[in-house]
């Protein structure tokens, strides 16, 4: 008995977790119309910008992916160059400093059609967990888990390999 009680908690347990995962993610801009007050032309043009950003910033993303992981093999080598991992972290910073202007015209396109989009966490632009144009969990234009341009797995400024 005692055992059947255990395995329906954990099976309970199990499933308000998988619930409340699934309704975090069912809105992965963040937001969506409903309390903005948006007319249905407002609707569909910020989607439509949305969509378009998207679309525009699908290159740049994967550089970052592909740059970000060229760090961390940098990150890995028993003796990293120093002057490597410098000019890696410029290319970072270039692609982030494009893909931030993208945000800000794609800010500014929403502000147009809809003045009254609640900007920030939560709001049409929280496009992550966080707050600002996160593509996912972290804040700010974070790529993944963590609060910056992190990829690291120990601690530090986000890209060093970590206690040993």
């Amino acid at each position: 008995m005692r055992k059947s009680k255990m395995s329906l908690t954990l099976v309970l347990a199990l499933v308000l977790t998988l619930g409340l995962a699934a309704s975090s993610w069912a809105r992965p801009w963040g937001g969506g119309p409903e309390g903005m007050n948006l007319t249905p032309e407002q609707a569909g043009q910020l989607f439509d910008l949305k969509e378009k950003f998207h679309n525009d910033t699908a290159s740049l993303r994967k550089q970052m992916w592909v740059k970000r992981a060229e760090m961390a093999a940098l990150w890995r080598a028993d003796n990293p160059d120093e002057k490597q991992i410098q000019a890696k972290q410029k290319e970072i910073s270039a692609l982030k400093g494009q893909l931030q202007e993208k945000a800000v015209a794609l800010r500014l396109g929403i502000r147009k059609v809809a003045p009254q989009a609640a900007f920030g966490p939560g709001g049409f632009c929280g496009m992550g967990r966080g707050g600002g144009f996160g593509m996912g969990h972290g804040g700010g234009f974070g790529m993944g888990p963590g609060d910056g341009p992190g990829m690291g797995p120990g601690g530090g400024p986000g890209m060093g390999p970590g206690p040993k």
